[in-house]
């Protein structure tokens, strides 16, 4: 039995190629679907965890999805996504202890990584607060780079620009073909 030739052996790899990329352009953005959107249905709150506070439990780079839960709730050794006092972006931390003082439950946090617990005690006001319920690790790596303004505009950017690339080609490509073709109906009117 004789091989195919190395002609035809290129033809059927590029087009296993081809089948694969196409595969892969489909499950892609699907499992992204999965990841993003039906978890938002169900309910659950998204955040990107941008430190190393939490890890291994929860590790940088993970999407944590977290349930409204109300304040009552919460327990001693859950983690919650708050605003601590004093910052404006939020923290996934796990509740070490729960005090009453006045009247209203103040909360001691600490990331599972760090040595010390967080320095403030504080209290949550409204009445229901994210609490932790899963993660996806390494998805969250890709809306990090996102938050670069330059990687964005390579994201954004490059598509679009090879898209207009694509388009003018061929309009270019359309508009050799009509000259020729008008320089053919030239040459037959003369003659």
């Amino acid at each position: 039995m004789t091989s195919p030739p190395p002609a035809a052996r290129a033809r059927t790899f590029a087009s296993l190629a081809k089948a694969g990329l196409g595969v892969l352009l489909t499950l892609v953005p699907l499992a992204l679907v999965g990841v993003l959107v039906v978890p938002a249905l169900l309910g659950y709150e998204r955040y990107v965890i941008t430190g190393g506070s939490m890890e291994p439990n929860i590790p940088r780079g993970s999407i944590a999805y977290a349930e409204e839960v109300p304040v009552e709730a919460l327990r001693e050794r859950d983690v919650i996504t708050y605003v601590p006092p004093g910052h404006t972006r939020p923290v996934t931390h796990r509740i070490r202890e729960i005090q009453h003082e006045d009247g209203r439950r103040v909360l001691q946090t600490k990331g599972d990584a760090n040595r010390t617990p967080d320095v403030r005690l504080f209290s949550l006001a409204r009445p229901t607060q994210a609490r932790y319920a899963f993660h996806v690790p390494y998805v969250g790596w890709g809306f990090m780079a996102l938050a670069v303004p330059l990687m964005r505009m390579l994201v954004l950017g490059v598509p679009a620009l090879l898209v207009a690339l694509v388009v003018l080609r061929s309009l270019w490509r359309e508009g050799g073909e009509l000259r020729a073709r008008e320089g053919e109906a030239l040459v037959e009117g003369e003659a």
